[in-house]
Formats: structure tokens, sequence, C-alpha cells
């Protein structure tokens, strides 16, 4: 008899070793994230997952799925939380989404629809970042960044590299690169590198490919986020 737990109220099967979003995501049950991907350690760092487990907040893609959980996701409370959270993610950035070369296959825009964002209710931070375009193949736009770390956990355990890494607290917290530089093309960072394509925004962006999907025909322009997250996270390598 398989280990089960319930999911605002659906019985949801598990196997040991299972976290709650892969228990979720193996039953077809999106759970929003951003710093979540199948292929790497879960890092429990956009908060975006957070679930009521059992009366205790948790998050879903690093707690460990257990006979007779129960799971409360897909609620007013918790919806409000993820918008909260979403909506600091744009203003402490500058996530400009008519003027970004990822809007249609961003992320964290895909969120945002999926919870109804209809603006950003905080004032814009505005900060101060630059773009680091020194790499032959490789852009960062550090106005996009939102450190979810995917970049950092993509080098270390796909690429065996060390590239990148996240610095400082706070509003001081930023991207780097293992340079002592600090520029990207004083690393061994390779556009073939799994790091180079896996940031969910438009921070990390490969050369001469802007556009080559046009607006229109872009991943979230026709489907939704969740849509598009279950089927990719049951396939192996989807991003």
């Amino acid at each position: 008899m398989s280990n089960t737990l319930t999911i605002d109220g659906n019985t949801i099967p598990f196997t040991d070793g299972q976290t709650i979003m892969q228990a979720a995501t193996a039953a077809g049950v999106y759970i929003p994230h951003l710093c979540h991907h199948p292929e790497f350690t879960p890092h429990g760092s956009c908060k975006l997952c957070t679930v009521k487990v059992n009366g205790r907040i948790c998050s879903a893609c690093t707690f460990p799925a257990m006979a007779g959980q129960n799971v409360l996701s897909n609620t007013q409370e918790l919806t409000a939380d993820r918008k909260k959270i979403t909506q600091m993610l744009f203003v402490e950035g500058n996530h400009f989404c008519p003027s970004c070369e990822k809007t249609g296959n961003c992320q964290l825009q895909a969120v945002a629809y999926h919870l109804n964002m209809l603006d950003d209710h905080y004032p814009l931070f505005y900060p101060q970042r630059a773009v680091d375009a020194s790499h032959p193949e490789v852009l960062i736009d550090h106005n996009r960044c939102i450190f979810c770390t995917l970049c950092v956990r993509a080098s270390q355990q796909t690429d065996g590299k060390n590239v990148f890494a996240i610095s400082g607290r706070g509003i001081n917290k930023h991207l780097i690169v293992n340079a002592d530089s600090g520029l990207l093309k004083d690393t061994d960072l390779a556009a073939s590198d799994r790091a180079a394509h896996i940031c969910p925004t438009g921070a990390i962006l490969i050369k001469h490919t802007a556009y080559q999907v046009p607006i229109g025909q872009r991943l979230y322009d026709h489907q939704q986020i969740d849509q598009v997250s279950l089927a990719q996270e049951q396939t192996p390598h989807g991003e």
C-alpha cells in the first residue's frame, strides 16, 4: 500500500524520500515556485511554495512528504502571501516586462499572471545595477536577478564548475562570478553550460539570440505556468 498525504483535500500518493513538491508535481498538482527545479538540490529561497502542513508553515520544495500530512496550498491567505512576495521581487529589481527580451518566456512574469498580480503595489526601488556584457556569448543583466541560485546550483551540480555565487545580504545581496576581475569574461562559463540557460528571468541571456522566437509565440504566451511547469518537471531536463 503506497503512502499518501492530502493536498487541499485531495489524496496524493508519494514514495519515501520525496518532498511535498515532488509528490504534488508527480500527481499533477501545481505549487507556485521560482527557485525550485527538479534537476537540482532544493534551496527554499524564494518562499513562493510556502504551504501549511498540519498547521505549520513549510516550504514544499524542501519539506519531506510524510504519511498523514494535511497540506494546504491553494488558500486565499497563501495566494495573497505569494502575490506579495512576487510584488516585492518586482520592485526590488528593475523588472520592466515590455522592454525585457525574456518577456513571454519569463517564469517571474508567468507566476505574476498566475497569481493575478495586476500592479506592483509597493514603491519601486530602482536599484543601480550593472550589465556585464564582457563575455563573448553570454551576458548578465543584474537588474533582473531574483537570487534564486539556480545558476549557482546548475554550475556546481551539472556543469562541474563554480562560476556563480550570491554575495551580501538584504538590499546589498548580488550575484557574483568566480573571477578576480568580477567579470564574466574571465570565468570558464561556456554558452553551452546548463547554468547559462537555467535563469527563470532575463538576468542571464545568450547573446545573438534575442527575439528569434517572436513575442506572441513564446512559452507562456498561450499556456499558463501551471500547465507548462507540470509538463516540464515531469520530463527530464525540463526548464
